[in-house]
């Protein structure tokens, strides 16, 4: 027979699942954070305001028809590539960098055919875009 007296154990803190609980924590912090992601070309989402004043010397506009040609200020380009279209819209900017590219294209126009109008318009330093919109009223 043992009477001795035992010694009793010191008590521990065991912070193995204390930094697995942390970890977790931050794991989910993680993925769950948003973050900020900055474009090269900074786009103006279009308005249907048509009471707005616009600054007409400013604009570029640029149409896009269903089959793919482009005009600048109702003036055709010749050509359908990237080079071209950036020539006439850095030369039809009367504003300079400070100029606002106005894209008109047809609903049926391929998206390839309006992503070569920003790309030129890139290329041509214009960093202002938006997009012309049609009023639902109109009866279409």
């Amino acid at each position: 027979m043992n009477f001795r007296p035992r010694q009793k154990e010191e008590p521990e803190i065991n912070l193995i699942p204390f930094i697995d609980v942390l970890l977790v924590i931050l794991i989910f912090l993680m993925l769950s954070t948003t973050y900020s992601k900055f474009t090269e070309m900074q786009i103006k989402l279009p308005v249907a305001d048509v009471d707005a004043q616009r600054d007409y010397p400013k604009e570029v506009l640029v149409s896009v028809s269903a089959e793919g040609s482009y005009s600048v200020n109702k003036q055709a380009v010749t050509g359908r590539s990237v080079a071209e279209l950036a020539q006439a819209l850095a030369e039809a900017a009367k504003a300079g960098k400070e100029s606002v590219v106005i894209i008109n294209a047809d609903a049926a126009a391929k998206h390839q055919a309006v992503i070569t109008v920003m790309e030129s318009a890139r290329r041509a330093g214009l960093t202002q875009i938006t997009f012309a919109t049609q009023s639902t009223s109109n009866g279409s």
